[in-house]
């Protein structure tokens, strides 16, 4: 019998092993050749570390990440709550509007907020309208319009994760709080807030680690000034061909990433004990 098992689970480590494995290491051997001849060579790992351009748009790609992260967070939680724990027959109906844009192809989305966003836009002339702004703003092609991209493409999922670990809390434990002369303050921040931390400690990392290697916003909402590590890769494999350098730096951000849910896997399991 476990015999059995282990040769149903062949077909797919096969596939795993062609598609996602082998092409790693294909692209880890690109990264140690140089541009200039066969051979072993670091010089693409030491070009990234020696040139500020590239440590200054990787610590751009790191702040990026985590303004998302953290403002997807406060808005997330209240939501997150309020459908948990306030709405009843409403809740599928703001379920369904969180997924509807995942059926959305990418693409539709930052184009949408393109045209939202642009000069003598939609934005600018409601605010226009509305007498609050006299002319442009300006937003689009700032690092605000990539962070306003990424939060609406990276927010529900830490909505729908927080709001998992709230719909598992037993409402039990908030009228036994209350009966023991808790206020709702403080019913929330000692009983809710502890109870779902694994929601969004997950919330975290599955915002997080993607904007880390994200660049469709960045190049269509950012131009120039959206400049991350995510475009570098990309203008090196499918602008300039520098696949060598772009494989190296495609490595450095995936070790970013390894670090990044290691640090917040950890994070979790402290506040789990």
């Amino acid at each position: 019998m476990k015999n059995n098992k282990k040769i149903m689970t062949l077909p797919g480590m096969a596939v795993l092993f062609i598609f996602a494995i082998l092409p790693l290491f294909i692209m880890f051997a690109y990264s140690f050749q140089s541009d200039s001849g066969p051979g072993f060579t670091l010089e693409n790992y030491t070009r990234f570390f020696t040139k500020t351009f590239y440590l200054t748009l990787t610590w751009r790609t790191i702040v990026n990440s985590l303004l998302v992260t953290v403002i997807s967070l406060i808005i997330a939680y209240p939501l997150a709550y309020i459908m948990a724990k306030q709405l009843k027959g409403l809740k599928n109906i703001v379920m369904v509007l969180l997924i509807i844009p995942f059926f959305t192809n990418q693409l539709v989305r930052v184009y949408s907020w393109l045209i939202f966003l642009q000069d003598d836009g939609v934005f600018d002339r409601m605010m226009n309208s509305l007498g609050i702004l006299d002319g442009n703003i300006g937003i689009l092609y700032t690092r605000t319009a990539v962070i306003i991209g990424l939060i609406h493409a990276f927010f529900p999922y830490m909505v729908i994760t927080i709001y998992m670990a709230l719909e598992r809390l037993d409402n039990s434990l908030l009228e036994a709080s209350s009966s023991l002369g808790a206020s709702k303050l403080t019913t929330f921040f000692r009983v809710v807030v502890p109870m779902s931390i694994p929601g969004v400690v997950t919330g975290i990392m599955i915002v997080f680690v993607p904007c880390l290697g994200t660049f469709v916003e960045p190049r269509i909402l950012g131009g120039v000034n959206g400049t991350v590590i995510g475009t570098v890769i990309e203008d090196q494999f499918f602008e300039i061909y520098g696949w060598n350098f772009g494989a190296a730096v495609a490595f450095i951000l995936l070790a970013l990433v390894l670090l990044s849910m290691a640090g917040i896997n950890h994070l979790g399991r402290r506040y789990d004990t």
